[in-house]
């Protein structure tokens, strides 16, 4: 979702519109959030679905390896950060007046 140009912007004319709008945004936050919720439980339902000796989690799991040894560096990239080994990004920015901010 892309933030809105100013001038698709409506002015809020009175507090009622105001509490109206604020409404109508948090009832779309909930209904979102309920489809997103369903839809991990749908997958995680399919994961554990068997196929063959195996689960589903297992075959991909099994598939991405086997791409990774076959030399997919984005393959390798998902399962070195899978296991927790993804490098740490840092970043170091000096504003003036002296202030220095640093996190990793």
């Amino acid at each position: 979702m892309g933030k809105p140009k100013s001038d698709n912007l409506k002015p809020i004319r009175s507090k009622n519109e105001a509490r109206e709008r604020g409404r109508d945004g948090c009832l779309k936050s909930g209904e979102t959030r309920r489809k997103r919720k369903a839809l991990k439980e749908h997958l995680l339902l399919l994961l554990e679905t068997r196929q063959g000796d195996m689960t589903a989690a297992e075959a991909l799991t099994m598939a991405l390896f086997e791409k990774a040894l076959s030399g997919d560096v984005r393959a390798y990239e998902v399962i070195r950060d899978t296991i927790g080994e993804k490098p740490v990004d840092k970043v170091e920015t000096e504003l003036s007046g002296g202030i220095s901010l640093r996190w990793e």
